[in-house]
């Protein structure tokens, strides 16, 4: 199943793949690369938002698993995303793309508060807007701030960049004979808890007809294949015939 033409998308990436090779932490080399593939997105005239995960410095729900309030985990966990955004925009912008960073929690001495006028705009005159801080409340994941923003900007698709080439019926790292799907309905993905996003971002996908497409983001050069047809994916819709 290839995509239909597409005009603005909403690209989620983990935190996690901002590390490069290292443990922790954000590899401003390995950022760039990732610049690099989303600048070449955007130069084949897509409109183009960004949502960044904190992983590789705080997640909030580890935080709440070791005995943290969840709530004050959350929070913390979107500062991470913040400051991953701020990283990313500063790559963007050594390569001459235009970017602005959005934050659902509010702090004007860095970036913009989320205004989606503001940001229509902004793409609009070919910049690329990453939204950070998830939907700016705790209990919600990034995937779930994906969701809402691909929502609200009226996305085409929602591209989810993976350290793995798509959905599998089981994790593909512990079970070699893992079946990967090429594409898989909403529900299918909900009801096997197929772990591709979370329910609740799944669910609104699902209920504004945005295709999700998963994808790995660490091979070079994937998110122009991806976009254009081509590559290794998995694409979660209705119209899974």
């Amino acid at each position: 199943m290839t995509l239909p033409k597409m005009n603005r998308v909403l690209l989620k990436l983990s935190g996690e793949v901002l590390m490069g090779g290292q443990q922790f932490g954000i590899d401003p080399a390995f950022v760039l690369e990732l610049a690099k593939e989303v600048k070449a997105a955007k130069d084949t005239g897509l409109q183009i938002c960004l949502v960044i995960g904190g992983g590789n410095i705080f997640r909030g729900m580890a935080g709440a698993a070791q005995g943290m309030d969840r709530a004050q985990a959350d929070y913390m966990g979107m500062l991470a995303t913040v400051m991953n955004a701020l990283a990313m925009q500063s790559a963007l912008e050594q390569l001459g793309v235009e970017t602005r960073v959005q934050s659902a929690v509010q702090m004007d001495q860095v970036c913009e508060p989320v205004i989606r006028r503001r940001a229509e705009r902004h793409l609009e005159k070919g910049r690329i807007v990453i939204f950070a801080a998830g939907v700016g409340a705790p209990y919600f994941t990034t995937d779930s701030g994906a969701a809402l923003r691909a929502a609200e900007m009226k996305c085409d698709a929602l591209l989810k960049g993976t350290s793995v080439d798509g959905i599998y019926d089981s994790d593909p790292k512990k079970n070699a004979d893992a079946k990967r799907y090429e594409t898989v309905s909403y529900s299918k993905v909900l009801a096997d808890d197929l772990k591709v996003m979370d329910a609740s971002a799944v669910a609104l996908c699902r209920d504004n007809e945005i295709p999700i497409v998963v994808f790995s983001i660490r091979e070079k050069g994937n998110v122009v294949k991806v976009l254009s047809g081509e590559g290794t994916q998995t694409i979660v819709t209705d119209h899974t015939a």
